[in-house]
């Protein structure tokens, strides 16, 4: 931990010389990656009033079907804390449902048709205005038979709630693996077909099946995955996007991978396990075969090597903790497959075919724990094609 704090420091000390103004947007992205959400406010607080220049960015944050756990990850953020991050940012959170004060007031049994008032007139005059970055949480239910009404809202669906509000956003973020592609809502059930939820751009892997699609709105989706997403991830990509450094759509197809995540934060080529706090357990053939031991969690369940995300060094609850290291498996919940892809959740997934080989035969074949190591790490990357 002193290695890490100590390098974090030196980090800090080099990019406070640099003029980040200056910074083409892969250094910018680098940096803000790096030094998280908290340092990267406070180093460069200065320089984002000039960049703004006091011209505010209108938030407009909908839901859908969800349980809010991003909106509450985001709000369990810290130092900052997202009154601090919005503040420095110069964002006017215009519309957060969970948060917003107006919510349909009524007077002598009449409902006060003002914006100051009723929330939903304030969310269409929004509308009207343009000029804002749309954040959409939750799912968006497609069912039934194309009518959405699955979830209504002041006697609108959300379908078309979404509908008006992408039309004139200047940008769009999906936040959670809900409005990403339909996370939770969209796994195989009995009425999966019924309810048909889906993510903003895709419907699990099926970009050709996201609600925008449906709707025949043609605009560049930002995703920002997890169950619940990391609020750094949210923070620094609305603030790339605010400052920027993420310009859209030009930059967006170097900026994002294949299902619209930011490179930087969910990374092709990297997965948790390379940096998860029990990689040498796996590294010599140590597993746990019951909840509350030390050792390596693949035998639990963990797919750890099949998540890509940059957990094992961003971290999570202050950036001192993360789910393998507080004992619990990692479910890759930031895979557009997520949760089918991923279940049985606490059941050792080596049997699924990797090439045929299971954990234990290579195990025991393998000469040494390097070679343990080696071996099975080379034939899980080979058995995925990376």
């Amino acid at each position: 931990m002193r290695d890490r704090s100590t390098g974090m420091k030196n980090l800090t000390r080099t990019l406070d010389s640099m003029d980040f103004l200056k910074m083409d947007r892969r250094t910018f992205m680098k940096a803000v990656s790096a030094l998280g959400a908290t340092a990267f406010l406070g180093t460069y607080q200065t320089e984002i009033v000039n960049a703004l220049e006091f011209a505010e960015t209108k938030l407009i944050w909908i839901h859908g079907s969800e349980c809010t756990g991003c909106s509450e990850s985001l709000l369990n953020g810290g130092n900052p804390d997202v009154a601090q991050a919005l503040t420095k940012l110069n964002v006017n959170l215009a519309y957060h449902e969970t948060l917003c004060m107006q919510q349909g007031i009524w007077n002598d049994g009449e409902l006060v048709n003002t914006s100051e008032l009723n929330s939903e007139i304030l969310l269409e005059d929004l509308y009207k205005e343009g000029n804002y970055i749309l954040v959409v949480e939750g799912s968006i239910p497609n069912g039934p038979d194309g009518s959405g009404r699955y979830l209504v809202i002041g006697n609108k669906t959300f379908k078309e709630t979404l509908g008006e509000a992408a039309k004139n956003a200047n940008a769009i973020v999906a936040v959670g693996a809900c409005a990403c592609w339909g996370g939770i809502t969209s796994a195989d059930s009995d009425i999966e077909k019924e309810t048909d939820y889906r993510g903003v751009a895709f419907k699990k892997t099926d970009a050709s099946k996201g609600m925008l699609k449906e709707l025949g709105i043609d605009k560049p989706v930002i995703n920002i995955p997890g169950c619940p997403a990391h609020p750094d991830w949210i923070l620094l990509t609305l603030g790339a996007v605010i400052l920027g450094k993420i310009k859209i759509p030009d930059d967006l197809p170097a900026a994002l991978d294949q299902y619209g995540r930011p490179k930087l934060f969910f990374p092709p080529d990297h997965t948790v396990h390379e940096n998860c706090p029990r990689r040498g357990y796996y590294d010599r053939g140590e597993f746990d075969e019951e909840v509350g031991g030390e050792k390596c969690l693949w035998k639990l369940g963990c797919k750890a090597p099949y998540a890509h995300a940059d957990c094992g060094i961003r971290r999570w609850n202050g950036s001192v903790s993360m789910c393998t290291q507080a004992g619990g498996p990692c479910i890759n919940c930031v895979d557009p497959g997520f949760p089918d892809a991923s279940r049985p959740l606490y059941v050792e997934a080596e049997d699924k075919g990797i090439v045929g080989a299971n954990i234990d035969t290579i195990a025991k074949v393998a000469v040494g724990a390097a070679a343990v190591a080696a071996g099975v790490h080379a034939v899980r990357r080979m058995g995925k094609g990376e």
